[in-house]
């Protein structure tokens, strides 16, 4: 049976290695996945790309369980943990063991601004379950696109079949908003906030610069 501890090291070096990339629906954030990666592969990296929750056979299963049914707001969190140890146990740590980097669309940043503060659960309840799924282990830079929930709303309006989460009411979305820029303020050395209304060039400029000075200090 696989330990519950990730172990002394998996914060340094290893969690200097995993990247996260966070923001409300619509906000534009998986538009600059692949060139984030693509910086990192410019220095060298082998880079893994991958999301939650899914990543794995089980987690893409679950999923689509939290994405088209309607449950509790604990069943949602509940969930979602399950799905991250399985992503973790098969794809993110093994990778960052070999040495790669992990880039991930969500992590959880993205379970207390949408089910803590969202949903009203509380941050302190999803940080237990972190504390226990993965202790210890946090990215080292997370890359959070804030936009204004209105002007997400039209950016997702015309997507064809809207999942249960992006076709919430504004004010969940409010909410959602609220807690990632919480968690950013109490983390700001973690965190590169970005306002996404900005051109994309701009965006990706920024990322960079942001990306490289990361490089320097890990000594990758």
């Amino acid at each position: 049976m696989t330990s519950l501890e990730p172990g002394p090291d998996r914060v340094l070096p290893r969690g200097a290695r995993f990247i996260t990339v966070e923001g409300i629906d619509g906000a534009g954030k998986s538009s600059h996945i692949a060139a984030i990666a693509d910086r990192l592969r410019a220095h060298g990296a082998t880079v893994v790309v991958t999301r939650e929750p899914g990543g794995t056979t089980v987690g893409e299963a679950i999923r689509g369980l939290f994405l088209d049914h309607g449950m509790s707001p604990d069943t949602e969190t509940l969930l979602v943990f399950a799905a991250r140890r399985e992503h973790l146990e098969r794809v993110v740590w093994p990778a960052l063991d070999r040495g790669e980097w992990v880039v991930c669309d969500r992590f959880t940043d993205a379970t207390v601004a949408y089910q803590g503060h969202g949903r009203g659960l509380g941050a302190a309840r999803v940080d237990a379950l972190a504390e226990w799924v993965h202790p210890g282990f946090l990215p080292r830079l997370t890359f959070l696109f804030d936009l204004a929930p209105e002007v997400a709303r039209t950016r997702v309006a015309g997507r064809s079949g809207l999942d249960r989460i992006e076709a919430e009411a504004q004010g969940f979305h409010e909410r959602v908003r609220e807690g990632y820029l919480v968690r950013a303020a109490a983390e700001p050395a973690r965190f590169c906030l970005l306002d996404a209304a900005l051109p994309i060039e701009v965006l990706r400029e920024t990322i960079a610069r942001r990306l490289d000075r990361h490089l320097a200090e890990v000594g990758a």
